[in-house]
């Protein structure tokens, strides 16, 4: 589900959700979208751009520089590469890329490096045995890529960092922690994960809600990881792992305690801090505590009957990406969002801190096929023919901080990711997009298959 406020819908005016083509390249996919790919990545060491077109049957690397000007291209075929999926990228220390092509039926990685200079390639074959490791997620961190695999009968984590074309494997050992799950009872870390599959937190990105519910998260940082685990209502089960020297510190943040047991419960972390919430029909505790030390640096406890302070929006009920509607009070905040797996957000940008609080839900629909009217060449349907139909809904409030944690009386604006959606439900013609935050604002990606063009759009945050 997407992050959308009530204005977005009833802005009438582009102007204020106006964005800036940066370039645009002549590009024809020759109608084989299906078979074409896009990806788009900075050298954050000399913060030029790349922009990757693969075609049927061949690949455009485009090199702008930090101003989004063109400086280099180089056009090759697709050797090696035939029905292989873009995975991600990397940066030499000479400024060259390096793409990872992945073939699902091979179970192989082939790492290509490209030299712009003199327009040739080096590539390499890696046979990684996916048959002993399920996928976590893939990422670029610093110029390196990495794979972050789980390992299916060891309890352990597995990642793989490419760096200046070499590919190192650290094995991390979680054999020695203790784990609980939602009822207290022993499980294995392998358990554990089965349950409650670990989803990645973006960095300096918004995280939407439907993500952050997850009970188990990885956050990205240099050289480092953060893994949290929340599903026993009492406690947040934290592991800092260091990629350098494989060692894992575990940590423990127990989970505000009320009146009542809690129904749902959730952490975030962000920059030194985790924010905990706790969640029952008669109250919500929202606790902010340094990473560190572990003290408390802000709590709050609201009951049913109280009015929620620390909103800056009303609270909001949205179903699918349609235009949410407000809920009336805060005790029917409250029941709604302890029947849901509850989460929270943190986002800064250059003003302040950001913090979405909500709950995620599927409402599972049947209907008889037989109690709809319409012509059915075949005959009747069975009298036990039914089709389900998923409905995805939340439920938030949305709240403003200044980045000293003090609260604040602003009121929402939208976001980069928010303008993108919004751009992207409004332009069909946009395919193959994908979306890459620099400092102060978000690039959108995109083949315009009317223009038959790559475009690159600048979006930032708030109003224009």
């Amino acid at each position: 589900m997407r992050r959308i406020f009530l204005f977005l819908f009833l802005i009438s005016s582009s102007v204020l959700l106006s964005q800036t083509v940066l370039t645009s390249y002549a590009f024809d996919l020759k109608n084989k979208i299906a078979q074409s790919e896009i990806m788009t990545g900075e050298n954050t060491v000399t913060h030029d751009v790349f922009v990757f077109a693969a075609r049927a049957d061949s690949l455009s690397i485009l090199k702008y520089n930090s101003a989004l000007f063109l400086r280099d291209k180089f056009v090759t075929n697709r050797q090696y590469t035939e029905n292989r999926s873009l995975m991600g990228y990397s940066f030499s220390e000479d400024g060259n890329p390096t793409l990872y092509w992945f073939s699902k039926e091979e179970k192989s990685i082939i790492v290509i490096k490209y030299y712009l200079e003199n327009k040739t390639s080096r590539a390499l074959k890696l046979q990684i045995p996916f048959e002993d490791y399920s996928l976590i997620t893939q990422y670029q961190k610093d110029n390196n890529f990495y794979l972050l695999m789980k390992d299916k009968t060891k309890e352990a984590l597995t990642a793989f960092i490419f760096k200046n074309g070499m590919a190192q494997e650290k094995f991390l050992d979680f054999s020695s922690f203790k784990f609980i799950d939602q009822k207290s009872q022993p499980k294995t870390f392998h358990q554990i994960l089965f349950e409650n599959p670990i989803e990645k937190m973006g960095s300096g990105e918004y995280n939407p809600l439907y993500k952050v519910t997850a009970k188990s998260k990885i956050y990205i940082l240099p050289n480092r990881l953060i893994l949290t685990l929340d599903q026993n209502f009492r406690k947040t089960q934290l592991f800092d792992i260091d990629l350098e020297s494989l060692e894992i510190k575990e940590k423990t943040f127990l989970q505000p305690v009320g009146n009542k047991n809690p129904k749902t419960t959730n952490s975030y972390y962000h920059e030194n801090k985790l924010y905990q919430i706790s969640v029952n029909p008669d109250e919500l505790l929202f606790d902010i505590k340094d990473y560190e030390s572990g003290e408390l640096v802000k709590n709050f406890a609201v009951s049913k009957k109280d009015t929620i302070r620390f909103s800056n929006s009303p609270l909001l009920m949205q179903i699918e990406d349609r235009e949410p509607r407000k809920i009336k009070n805060t005790a029917k905040f409250l029941k709604a969002l302890s029947s849901l797996d509850a989460g929270l957000s943190v986002y800064k940008n250059d003003k302040n801190l950001f913090i979405t609080l909500g709950g995620t839900g599927v409402d599972l629909n049947s209907i008889s096929m037989n109690s709809v009217n319409f012509n059915n060449p075949f005959g009747d349907f069975p009298s036990n023919s039914y089709y389900n139909f998923e409905t995805n809904y939340s439920i938030f409030l949305e709240s403003i901080w200044t980045k000293k944690l003090e609260l604040t009386q602003e009121t929402h604006a939208p976001f980069a990711t928010d303008k993108i959606f919004f751009f992207l439900d409004s332009h069909k013609e946009a395919v193959l997009y994908n979306t890459l935050k620099l400092n102060n604002y978000t690039i959108l990606s995109y083949y315009d298959i009317t223009a038959k063009q790559l475009v690159l759009r600048k979006f930032t945050d708030g109003f224009n």
